[in-house]
């Protein structure tokens, strides 16, 4: 069965994803996932594209060498914030109604949708994707992608929900892979792809609201009848309450994300004894004492806004009361403590978190199954999906000279063997070689040694003449050895 494998990279806010996958047939097992720090991305746009290549190319470099791979091309995603979301539509006439519909005829309507859609303003805008909505024959309406397939009509008509964003930040994209001679074969919409990995079709069917909490942005997409009916994103995530302690607690960044992921949670009454524990931060004199409970109220504050923000979005799309699946927490962020709690009491719905489904294996460590990981995932499954070739290239196998089958034969001794440590032979001084004097009637002494079997590709007829001649050979040979 033929096997390839596969890269993706998530370019996050806080840290680069980078998960390769070995697939064969309709196994996938993630063979490496690693997170780096990031560097020239903010709210999942590349702000600066030379320092978040150098900061991947070390990352790309690191999985190279640790799998003994070259990585040809990769799959990554697109921004998620600042996307705009417009409704298109396509009508066919179809040349032969006697046939049932078919899927190339719903995809050949969707790029009719996407083609013929004005953009506003195309210098500045591209187009990120498409989800189907509905699709509309002779006699029924609403009908989604699975029911119209396979039925018979003159005329097919489909709505589209077409998700718009920044051409720079694509551009960007495009210059930092080139830069690293290694091609995109392919760029994502996250939210799609996550929904693949973390919900079930049982969710997606009854409806269902995926929040992605990043570093940087915090996205909201809701499901309803097994499609995506609305995508919002929230310009501020995980960062913002990093930020928030490292402004209160004057200390550094990187120092504020250790405690939030130490020692940070959401709902300060519900600390129980953590509560009553102080920090002491010792990189100056006088030391600074924090008191767990006050860093707890920083991010709650913080934490309560991002549910709201939630919340409104949610509310703004109209399906607030078809969510009978609850929402889904994925992200970096779903990992605060107390924060499904938060959603739960301010939301009133169903909240779980929202991890990779087991629809893979994995040789890697537990980080593979984590929520920040889900990203990396999705992709590499839609890539599979796909049909994408293969990413990496091996390294060519030296080639194993085929082992000799070796035999034993007696051979006359009638040298005089050297010392082995003698550095030269005795005749290089000028002096005679002396053989040692032996009995008369002493024979030639003999020894077995180990010689390669001379090697034959004969077939057929030659290889019994062959060997039938080197039978009689050996009995002369031996019958010479014993007179």
């Amino acid at each position: 069965m033929e096997e390839k494998y596969i890269a993706s990279i998530d370019l996050g806010s806080s840290k680069f994803g980078l998960c390769v996958a070995r697939v064969t047939g309709d196994d996938v097992q993630i063979v490496y996932y690693k997170e780096s720090p990031s560097e020239g991305v903010r709210a999942s746009l590349i702000t600066n594209p030379m320092r978040a290549a150098a900061r991947l190319k070390a990352a790309i470099q690191e999985a190279e060498k640790e799998l003994m791979i070259r990585i040809l091309q990769v799959v990554v995603g697109m921004p998620r914030s600042e996307v705009a979301q417009v409704t298109a539509s396509a009508r066919i006439r179809r040349t032969n109604p006697d046939e049932y519909i078919s899927s190339e005829e719903v995809q050949s309507l969707k790029s009719i949708a996407l083609e013929t859609y004005p953009l506003p303003n195309p210098e500045s805008q591209i187009m990120y994707g498409a989800v189907a909505q509905s699709f509309s024959i002779d006699d029924e309406i609403q009908l989604v992608e699975d029911e119209v397939v396979g039925t018979l009509s003159e005329e097919l008509e489909g709505n589209f929900k077409v998700f718009i964003g920044s051409r720079r930040a694509t551009t960007a994209l495009d210059k930092i892979f080139n830069s690293l001679e290694i091609a995109v074969a392919k760029k994502y919409f996250l939210p799609e792809v996550v929904a693949r990995t973390v919900l079930t079709n049982e969710e997606m069917a009854g409806g269902v609201a995926l929040v992605d909490i990043g570093a940087g942005v915090t996205s909201v997409a809701i499901y309803h009848g097994g499609i995506m009916r609305y995508y919002a994103s929230i310009p501020f995530g995980g960062k913002s309450i990093t930020n928030d302690i490292r402004t209160e607690c004057s200390i550094a960044e990187d120092l504020a994300e250790k405690i939030k992921k130490r020692f940070g949670a959401c709902i300060p009454g519900k600390l129980a004894s953590l509560s009553e524990k102080v920090l002491q931060i010792r990189l100056s004199e006088p030391f600074k004492e924090v008191p767990v409970r006050y860093i707890a109220e920083i991010i709650d504050c913080r934490s309560r806004e991002i549910v709201e923000a939630i919340l409104y979005y949610i509310q703004e799309s109209g399906l607030q009361n078809a969510l009978r699946s609850g929402i889904v927490i994925t992200g970096g962020g779903a990992e605060l403590t107390n924060f499904i709690n938060l959603v739960k009491e301010m939301s009133g719905y169903e909240v779980r978190k929202g991890y990779p489904r087991f629809i893979f294996s994995a040789a890697v460590g537990s980080g593979v199954y984590s929520t920040a990981a889900t990203s990396a995932i999705g992709m590499v499954l839609s890539a599979k999906e796909d049909g994408l070739p293969d990413c990496v290239s091996m390294p060519e196998k030296p080639e194993v000279p085929d082992e000799e089958e070796m035999m034993e034969v007696e051979v006359t001794d009638e040298s005089v063997e050297e010392p082995k440590d003698a550095l030269f032979a005795p005749e290089e001084f000028g002096e005679p070689v002396q053989k040692p004097e032996e009995p008369k009637d002493a024979k030639p002494r003999t020894k077995k040694v180990k010689v390669a079997k001379p090697k034959t590709e004969k077939t057929g007829f030659l290889s019994i003449f062959w060997n039938t001649v080197q039978d009689k050979a050996l009995k002369i040979y031996d019958k010479a050895n014993e007179e």
